[in-house]
């Protein structure tokens, strides 16, 4: 016998049952005028998020890093010898406000990851750069980092994760 969830879910989804396929059928139930089927890649994008972000973080938290810290070390790291940007290329490179990298570098200076330094082009202002413990860091979590995130997509083959990343990076263009 069929349960009511897996009557609302038939057709919603390629086959897949979860949550928000019984949400778009309880939605084509409700409101046939409607079409839910957004919801079916939103709404899984959404719970996919908030999945690999619980995820993700323990490595972090384990080193000590709160929120958004590794963001700062990576993103100076990537940036090459001598591992070096003002707050305003971090803002630009994390996408958050100089305020928010005030707050992470104070927390990563404190720590002995990161130092202020005077900057070369303008005495007023200051670089951020990794501190040789910093680097070492980054490269250990880095490691652990691309391991989890390759763990979370062994469901899909190599060709599947290229396509979701074109499909993915087609969205992001037309919503920027």
């Amino acid at each position: 016998m069929r349960n009511e969830n897996e009557n609302e879910n038939e057709n919603v989804g390629v086959g897949v049952d979860d949550d928000v396929a019984g949400m778009v059928g309880q939605w084509r139930r409700e409101r046939p005028d409607l079409d839910a089927s957004p919801m079916l890649v939103v709404g899984r994008l959404f719970r996919l998020a908030d999945g690999f972000d619980r995820r993700l973080r323990p490595p972090f938290a384990a080193a000590g890093l709160g929120n958004g810290d590794f963001d700062v070390l990576a993103a100076l790291r990537r940036a090459g010898d001598p591992y070096s940007l003002s707050a305003g290329e971090l803002s630009r490179t994390v996408l958050v406000t100089t305020g928010a990298i005030t707050k992470r570098v104070d927390r990563l200076e404190a720590k002995g990851l990161v130092a202020r330094e005077v900057a070369d082009e303008d005495a007023r202002g200051r670089r951020i750069t990794l501190t040789p413990e910093g680097v070492a860091l980054t490269d250990r979590l880095m490691g652990e980092h691309l391991a989890n995130q390759a763990r979370l997509l062994e469901a899909l083959t190599a060709e599947e994760r290229d396509t979701l990343a074109e499909l993915l990076a087609r969205i992001a263009a037309d919503t920027e």
